[in-house]
């Protein structure tokens, strides 16, 4: 198949529709990731608008299967296992954590993975060209941004002593982020501290102690759980007055100060796609795994204000958008 661009590119288990066990021809995707329903509400709007481009609709001519772990990464090889059981059409796993369960199930379903890391790397496909099984999908490498992240930070704050950064120490990729920040500030010359956090609990000690140590920024690691606390996380950064960057564009929309990475939206986009195109009859062997051409970087002014910031020129000529 012609490599084609990627551009601009539980809750609960609930059963299977009545009409998706009558109707047998038509097919059901079993959609499952780490992530949280409730603020997932923008990426499952992307993966369906990119489900219409391939001419599927859900209630119409497709059905889809909802499980999400909700942060809790242990959950996913049951729910993969459900959907599995359930034989569904197509399987699209999103997060690192969901794929790597998905393809650890050893089905034959055709699966769809929609990861921030490199899918290689972590043993889930061949090549990026040639995935060569039965696993494609969409990789935006948001996680090995970290250092770039690190490196707008102190374009903001350049004289900034101490850098904390926010991981959950259960993330698969978790480990890399903090070596990729680690060497990067170690080139910079710049203090960094982990701080690590695996439950809501946890998030709200990692902030007193980004207090009690002084740090003047925070960068939040790229991971489905941090994700799914996202409001708490912007809520806590400003009432401790923290400057944080984030990955997703999503949290400086929410108040946070700034994010930079590829857009999540188009990514699940063309997740949808792809379950679109399988659901065709394209065969993952031969589907290209897509990349981001674009990152975004997205600054909040109004957040700046609050936290008597003021971005350099430098910065805002190159941010994508500023949110007054």
């Amino acid at each position: 198949m012609r490599r084609r661009e990627f551009i601009a590119s539980l809750g609960s288990a609930a059963a299977w529709p009545a009409i998706a066990r009558a109707q047998q021809a038509t097919p059901v995707i079993g959609f499952v990731s780490a992530r949280a329903p409730g603020e997932s509400a923008s990426v499952e709007a992307a993966f369906r608008n990119g489900l219409g481009e391939a001419g599927y609709v859900e209630g119409d001519n497709v059905h889809i299967a909802f499980r999400w772990a909700e942060g809790h990464y242990d959950r996913l090889p049951a729910l993969i296992d459900d959907l599995v059981k359930q034989k569904v059409t197509v399987i699209a796993a999103f997060g690192p954590p969901a794929a790597a369960a998905a393809k650890a199930a050893g089905t034959k379903i055709p699966i769809v993975v929609n990861v921030g890391t490199d899918p290689v790397a972590a043993g889930l496909v061949a090549s990026l060209n040639r995935p060569g099984s039965n696993i494609t999908g969409v990789t935006f490498f948001t996680a090995s941004l970290a250092a770039k992240r690190l490196g707008l930070l102190r374009e903001l704050m350049p004289k900034t002593d101490l850098v904390a950064m926010l991981v959950n120490p259960g993330y698969p990729d978790a480990e890399a982020q903090i070596k990729d920040v680690q060497k990067a500030s170690q080139e910079l010359g710049q203090r960094v501290v982990v701080l690590n956090a695996a439950t809501t609990g946890q998030i709200d000690e990692a902030f007193a102690a980004i207090v009690e140590q002084r740090a003047s920024a925070l960068m939040v690691g790229a991971d489905p759980f941090l994700d799914s606390r996202r409001d708490q996380i912007i809520a806590l950064a400003a009432r401790r007055a923290v400057p944080t960057i984030y990955h997703w564009r999503e949290y400086a929309l929410g108040g946070g100060l700034m994010s930079y990475g590829a857009s999540i939206n188009d990514a699940y986009r063309m997740a949808g796609v792809y379950t679109g195109w399988i659901l065709k009859g394209e065969k993952p062997a031969e589907m290209p795994v897509m990349q981001p051409t674009k990152f975004e970087f997205v600054i909040n002014l109004k957040t700046a204000k609050t936290l008597g910031l003021i971005f350099p020129p430098g910065l805002l000529a190159i941010a994508d958008e500023a949110i007054e």
